[in-house]
C-alpha cells in the first residue's frame, strides 16, 4: 500500500483537468464549483441585496494558524484555493487569537484584489462598545484597509441589535467594510433584526452547511426559528 502524500498545486490542477476531460466524455460525474472554475476560469458568484457580487465557493480558516500543521502548508492550501477560484476566505479575530488572520495576510499579500475577505466581530465587542477597535485589529492582522464582509460571529440579545447595526453602519460609512452581516442567527432572530432601523442592510446570515452538517436543509425549509448554528 502506498503512503499518502499531499499534492502540490500543479499536480492538483492536473488532476482537476483530467477529471474534467473524463466528465466531458462520459457524463458520469458532476463537476463541483471549484473544479468548474479551474476548467473554465469563470468564478461562480451570488449577489447581495446591495448588488455586491460574492464568490459562491470559499475557504474557511477556523483551524489554521494554531500549529496543527506547518504554516507553509496551510498558506499553500489557501493559495491553491485562490488559484482554483475559491476566492472567498472566511476568518475571525477569534480564530487562534488572531493568528488565522495573520496567516491569511501572508496569503493575500500582493493579490488582495483577488480575494473576498470575510472576518467577524464577537458579541462581547458589540456589548462593550468595541466594534471599531475589533475591526481595526482585524484589518491590521490581515494587512488590508477594508473587509469585503464583516459578520457578527454570534447573536447578541435583541436589546443590543440597534448598537450592532449602528456599529456596522459606521464602519461601512468609514469604508472599513463593504458589507456586513450576521452569523448563527435563527429565523426568529433574523426577523427581529430586520425590524430594527437599517437592520435590513444586513447582507447575509452565515450558517453551517457541509457534508457532515446538513441540518439547515430541514430547519429552514420548515421555517423553524430555534436553530443554533456553529
Amino acid at each position: 500500500m502506498k503512503s499518502a502524500r499531499l499534492l502540490n498545486r500543479r499536480e492538483f490542477n492536473g488532476l482537476c483537468g483530467a477529471l474534467g476531460s473524463f466528465v466531458a466524455s462520459s457524463g458520469a460525474l458532476a463537476l463541483d464549483a471549484a473544479t468548474a472554475v479551474a476548467l473554465n476560469g469563470t468564478a461562480q458568484t451570488v449577489k447581495f441585496r446591495d448588488g455586491a457580487a460574492v464568490p459562491a465557493v470559499g475557504q474557511g480558516s477556523a483551524g489554521l494558524g494554531q500549529g496543527r500543521h506547518p504554516a507553509a502548508e496551510e498558506e499553500e492550501a489557501l493559495r491553491t484555493g485562490l488559484s482554483l477560484g475559491m476566492t472567498l476566505i472566511d476568518t475571525s479575530g477569534d480564530y487562534g487569537a488572531g493568528r488565522s488572520e495573520e496567516l491569511i495576510k501572508r496569503v493575500i499579500a500582493g493579490q488582495r484584489d483577488r480575494a473576498f475577505v470575510v472576518s467577524k466581530v464577537e458579541a462581547d465587542d458589540v456589548t462593550r462598545g468595541a466594534m471599531a477597535r475589533a475591526c481595526e485589529a482585524s484589518l491590521t492582522r490581515l494587512g488590508t484597509n477594508y473587509l469585503d464582509l464583516y459578520l457578527l460571529h454570534w447573536p447578541v440579545s435583541n436589546d443590543h441589535f440597534p448598537e450592532a447595526v449602528a456599529g456596522f453602519q459606521r464602519l461601512r460609512a468609514a469604508s472599513k467594510i463593504r458589507s456586513w452581516g450576521v452569523s448563527n442567527f435563527s429565523v426568529r432572530q433574523m426577523e427581529d433584526l430586520f425590524r430594527i432601523p437599517q437592520g435590513d442592510r444586513c447582507a447575509t446570515n452565515q450558517v453551517p452547511y457541509s457534508i457532515g452538517d446538513r441540518a439547515i436543509e430541514v430547519t429552514y425549509c420548515h421555517g423553524a426559528s430555534s436553530m443554533v448554528c456553529r
